[in-house]
């Protein structure tokens, strides 16, 4: 079935696969959707917007995404609310961020226009499986790969945008141990570590492997330089608290502008809480440990919104974070008021919340 909406094709699919799907027993990002957005550049220009079923794709192994890495991606949810209202939390946000990763790989920027409509279509047509709930969500991956064919280095002249939906439930279930990173680096001084660049991720898993070998979940990163001052943590970004104030880096070419993380400093300064957006020292933390200041860390990041951290490794010794209620931990309340806002519980007073009409 066929139908034309404004500047999209769709194509729907025959036949649903929500029944066949378990969604008390979701692994996050192994199940999508019946269907999927897609628009290809071509002459210099996107053309053939299209929502199609779900299914794999016909591309030559000579493309230029297999040789040169020419691949960004974007991360975002979608919520539903006891009416059975579609909410998106901060979609410009992620559409500037994708169009500046974009631009730093040297891969054509995506019009706005076509994005919220691509996306606004495809989330009506797929809202069943968008399931209500705290934890619930749909999981929405936009991306863009270089098509062209041909291995010379050179930027491509032909790319594909597309944008995939899968249902998820709670990314991380409990606290997270650490090791902070002391020979491997994340990104550096005048690279891509600001952008979703697909070969970021790529390289944080070798590290990521040792940690998990020696009993830790994720990799706090450090600077490239020295490996002096404390970045990012896994794929997320990552907040300190010492005492009653709170500590993130800042952001930089090195260091992702997270939206979760921006709203955390937006929520954290509504409710009086001190916050810091400074270089941060690896020993000013092992110090604040030592002296038993150092109250909490946590990880902001769309997947897990906020995931907090148990432990930490730094130079073969652990610091174990000391035990607090979930009424005083602030990964607590930032947690429960962001998802008081996703899923349309609580006043919205920063207008984040996006409807899908």
């Amino acid at each position: 079935m066929n139908i034309t909406t404004n500047n999209i094709t769709i194509n729907k699919s025959e036949a649903s696969k929500i029944n066949q799907i378990d969604f008390d027993n979701l692994v996050f990002g192994n199940v999508f959707t019946d269907h999927m957005f897609e628009c290809d550049y071509i002459d210099g220009a996107w053309v053939n917007p299209t929502i199609r079923p779900y299914g794999n794709l016909s591309i030559s192994p000579a493309a230029k995404v297999f040789h040169y890495g020419q691949a960004v991606f974007e991360g975002m949810k979608a919520f539903k609310d006891s009416n059975g209202d579609t909410f998106l939390f901060r979609p410009k946000e992620n559409f500037n961020r994708i169009n500046s990763s974009s631009k730093r790989m040297a891969i054509p920027e995506f019009p706005e226009d076509i994005f919220f409509e691509g996306l606004t279509t495809l989330l009506k047509l797929d809202k069943d499986w968008i399931k209500p709930g705290i934890g619930n969500s749909l999981y929405i991956r936009p991306f863009v790969i270089a098509t062209q064919v041909g291995v010379s280095a050179s930027p491509a002249n032909q790319y594909k945008f597309m944008i995939i939906l899968s249902p998820a439930q709670a990314y991380y279930t409990g606290d997270v141990k650490v090791v902070i990173a002391e020979q491997y680096s994340r990104s550096a001084d005048g690279g891509v570590g600001y952008a979703k660049a697909a070969g970021n991720y790529g390289a944080q898993f070798y590290p990521t492997n040792l940690a998990k070998e020696k009993g830790f979940q994720q990799v706090i990163w450090t600077d490239a330089n020295e490996h002096k001052y404390l970045e990012e943590a896994g794929t997320m970004n990552v907040f300190f608290r010492i005492k009653d104030s709170l500590f993130t880096a800042p952001t930089s070419d090195r260091i992702l502008d997270g939206v979760t993380r921006k709203s955390v400093i937006a929520l954290a300064k509504k409710a009086g809480i001190p916050v810091e957006v400074r270089p941060i020292l690896v020993s000013e933390i092992v110090d604040a440990a030592n002296s038993g200041d150092l109250k909490e860390i946590f990880g902001a990041g769309t997947a897990a919104v906020i995931s907090p951290v148990s432990a930490f490794s730094y130079k073969e010794k652990t610091y174990t974070l000391p035990e607090m209620t979930k009424e005083t931990k602030y990964a607590t309340k930032f947690k429960k008021d962001l998802m008081e806002i996703q899923y349309n519980i609580a006043e919205d007073s920063f207008g984040w919340r996006y409807p899908v009409n």
